[in-house]
């Protein structure tokens, strides 16, 4: 039934945060009463959800919910004076909620009040559900995912005058899909000024609208590329040096819509965790790094990347740029391997979940 509630609470991905995704079952004589996820910002939490599904009362009934239910007045009252005004007899959880507005103080009242509660019921599958959320909690950035793909020779990008693309057709798709559920896209100004690209979510359903992010120590982006172009239709942050920021070139980004940070610079570059505190006061919970090489290198030394996809395609790149030394470089904690299309998709884990 964790399980069953762990799957609900993955529907909301791309439209809950900055909240966590849950999911939630009303268990009574062994059936299942009601369920429900928590399906947007702002709306009803999974225990609310669930309770007002059940065709008959849920007194005496078991609730299974992936995250400890809330017990402070937010956008919505708090769920566990909901599940004890329902009469639930017991409460089983995935794992305790990092907010420190909540952080246990649930699990007590609800056996305060005569509610049987068990913790840690599928405890890794609710921590990996959890850790966009726990990432902001505990560490203060947001959570990030790295994407690249590379040819069989190791290299991320073709010869001048070919096909950008090395990965499939299946594959860009997927990257598309994951586009189009993050806060944020982030890039590097070699990237905007080689490539030119959007980035944005196509052809999938959009289920939040991605800030475009880049990094640009000199402030080289041109005026006429299609990010600058496009402020208009999804955010534009460009991320450069404090002198650069208040500079000519600035001001003139800044009255086309593109909107200019300054931070710290440091050797290789600008400081990526001033970025990430930046980008996790904005509110956002999940960032996804494309590139190119330069800012998967910085990202990846200094220990940023929680989550990595590496697409291998069955071709020969051709140019200068390995990226061999990026699965060098780290000991991942879980290794997923799929097939996309003709390509070999690879999911890595590079940090633990936040233990709650």
């Amino acid at each position: 039934m964790m399980g069953r509630a762990i799957r609900l609470a993955r529907r909301g991905a791309g439209r809950v945060e900055p909240n966590p995704m849950v999911g939630c079952v009303v268990v009574g004589d062994g059936k299942v009463m009601g369920e429900g996820f928590h399906k947007r910002y702002g709306g009803s939490h999974a225990e609310i959800v669930a309770l007002r599904s059940c065709q008959v009362s849920p007194r005496g009934a078991t609730v299974y919910v992936s995250l400890e239910p809330c017990c402070h007045h937010g956008k919505t009252p708090p769920c566990v004076d909901a599940l004890i005004e329902a009469g639930v007899s017991r409460v089983v959880v995935g794992v305790l909620d990092p907010n420190p507005l909540v952080a246990g103080r649930s699990v007590r009242k609800l056996r305060r009040s005569g509610v049987k509660v068990e913790v840690g019921v599928e405890k890794q599958a609710a921590l990996e559900l959890l850790a966009p959320f726990s990432t902001v909690q505990t560490v203060g950035r947001p959570f990030v995912i790295a994407k690249w793909a590379e040819g069989l020779d190791g290299k991320l990008v073709t010869p001048v005058g070919e096909s950008p693309w090395i990965s499939c057709e299946r594959s860009r798709k997927f990257v598309h899909r994951l586009r189009a559920r993050v806060d944020a896209i982030l890039v590097g100004s070699e990237t905007v000024r080689t490539d030119d690209p959007q980035l944005t979510a196509r052809g999938v359903a959009i289920r939040r609208v991605a800030t475009r992010v880049v990094l640009d120590t000199r402030l080289r982006i041109s005026p006429k590329s299609r990010l600058v172009k496009t402020a208009s239709d999804a955010p534009v942050v460009v991320f450069t040096t404090t002198s650069r920021a208040v500079s000519s070139k600035g001001k003139t980004l800044l009255g086309k819509g593109v909107e200019i940070v300054g931070v710290a610079e440091r050797k290789r570059g600008l400081c990526l965790m001033a970025v990430m505190r930046d980008l996790a006061g904005r509110g956002m919970t999940n960032v996804l790094v494309e590139g190119g090489p330069k800012v998967l290198d910085s990202f990846l030394r200094k220990k940023l990347v929680d989550e990595a996809f590496k697409f291998v395609a069955p071709t020969l790149a051709g140019d200068s740029i390995r990226g061999g030394w990026i699965s060098a470089n780290f000991k991942p904690l879980c290794v997923e391997v799929a097939r996309s299309g003709v390509d070999l998709r690879y999911r890595w884990r590079l940090t633990p979940s936040q233990v709650v």
